[in-house]
């Protein structure tokens, strides 16, 4: 790499550092921690969630799927801002009648009592270090495709960046080196898209030098695998406890509303944007990694001055993923699981320390998961099995509804739990005999189960009951 584009990334860590530095002062308490004090209006809510949700998976890990697989997986994947938008629309506003609350384990408690807290605790817990853990290894990638060095270094020269800005300045550090971040991925890559195309003569030039299969709506996708791929995203990472906090930070149902919506078309563009990156990399550099398309492009074609930029808005797109789950984890920890269960009078300041140290301590497991991870997709997608199955649709169902049963919230959690475990774990292809995905399976014993426990114990809405998170 030029000196002239090394001395760029360095100065992009550098602002990220200061950021974090300036925000500790404005950290008294674990709200400023948690949800920036409540006071993030919709364009700064629209910036920070698109750059969480658009981290190494939708950037490096779409253009490499892309690459191998054509514009199919980009149809696929398409679910996910869908699901952003109608969360935007329906969910989003209603998040803000729960005053006080930092995770979705308050909502959860709120609804269906401290057990069902501690399991979201639990599998909100393991969900986000199993993506940061993909993050990661987006990050170690990107370093070891453009500088040369082992994807272990790159990893923690990275997180070692993130764990230092997120530990000392929380939500607000997060919130804003995700608007810096932000406004590079949003100009950057796309202008890398743009002078690819041109390197190769035009769109016209790209369609040509691409198999037929690449450019159609299913490629090589049976019915199957593509409704499996497009459930798998629709679900796997809906209302995930980072983007859940986000709506939380807002001060009005109204900024949470069209924050999220917006965030949500912005997707669509983004995803286009990384995918067709993906094709320019299968007609430059056929014989590469998948996962090296969106770095090698960038690393070969861009001018001097310019290669450092795009490589730092490249790193921006995942460490503000990372970033988002490294906070949003070490929250989990203490609102869901120390403080009801451990040390229920813990006082604000030391809760606020144990949230930091708790901080640095998960990020040193996401690099550890992330050393042992053989794709940054497949990382993605081993997670989501742990979210949609288990606290997705009993939390969407108390929110809409306003339903409450302990029994049946605990019992859909753990069924879904167990089946996602026997379905991808266990001693028979269940997949191959029922043509179901163990998400897939997970989903529909969650449901399930749900539906039959609440019938049997629910118990009916309080015509005075108080919107406030327990």
């Amino acid at each position: 790499m030029n000196l002239i584009d090394l001395l760029g990334l360095l100065v992009y860590f550098a602002i990220l550092i200061l950021i974090g530095y300036r925000s500790a002062r404005k950290v008294s308490n674990s709200a400023d921690f948690a949800v920036a004090g409540n006071k993030i209006i919709w364009p700064v809510l629209f910036a920070t969630l698109a750059a969480s949700f658009l981290g190494g998976g939708a950037s490096m890990g779409r253009a490499g799927k892309t690459f191998a697989e054509g514009y199919a997986f980009m149809f696929a994947a398409s679910a996910f801002p869908i699901a952003t938008v109608l969360t935007g629309l329906y969910i989003a506003p209603r998040l803000k009648r729960y005053t006080d609350a930092h995770t979705v384990g308050d909502i959860m408690a709120h609804h269906f009592g401290v057990s069902a807290r501690l399991f979201t605790g639990i599998f909100s817990l393991v969900f986000c270090v199993g993506i940061l853990g993909a993050q990661a290894l987006a990050v170690g990638t990107v370093f070891h495709t453009i500088l040369g060095i082992e994807v272990a270094t790159g990893i923690l020269i990275g997180m070692a960046v993130v764990l230092l800005y997120s530990t000392v300045g929380g939500m607000w550090a997060v919130i804003q080196t995700d608007v810096v971040q932000f406004l590079m991925l949003a100009v950057f890559l796309p202008l890398t898209m743009l002078i690819g195309i041109h390197e190769l003569g035009g769109p016209a030039a790209l369609v040509e030098r691409l198999p037929e299969a690449h450019l159609s709506l299913m490629g090589d996708y049976s019915i199957g695998m593509f409704v499996s791929i497009f459930v798998a995203f629709l679900l796997g990472e809906t209302l995930v406890p980072p983007y859940t906090q986000r709506a939380l930070s807002a001060p009005d149902s109204r900024h949470a509303r069209i924050g999220y919506s917006v965030a949500g078309g912005f997707g669509f563009l983004f995803y286009f944007v990384s995918a067709t990156i993906g094709l320019i990399a299968l007609v430059l550099y056929p014989n590469i990694s998948p996962d090296q398309a969106m770095p090698a492009l960038i690393r070969d074609i861009l001018p001097v001055g310019i290669t450092g930029l795009v490589l730092a808005s490249l790193l921006a797109v995942v460490m503000s993923t990372a970033d988002s789950y490294l906070n949003s984890a070490a929250v989990i920890f203490v609102s869901d699981i120390y403080k009801p269960f451990i040390e229920p009078g813990v006082g604000e300041r030391k809760r606020l320390w144990i949230e930091r140290i708790v901080n640095l301590l998960i990020g040193i497991g996401a690099v550890i998961f992330a050393l042992y991870a053989t794709s940054i997709v497949d990382a993605l997608l081993l997670s989501y099995a742990l979210w949609a199955p288990t606290i997705l649709l009993p939390f969407v169902f108390a929110v809409l509804f306003d339903l409450r049963c302990s029994r049946s919230a605990i019992a859909a959690m753990l069924a879904g739990a167990l089946v996602t475990i026997f379905w991808k774990w266990g001693p028979f292809d269940l997949q191959a005999a029922t043509g179901l995905t163990a998400l897939i399976a997970g989903v529909i014993t969650n449901v399930a189960v749900f539906t039959l426990v609440y019938r049997c114990f629910r118990v009916l809405p309080r015509a005075s009951a108080s919107p406030n998170a327990q």
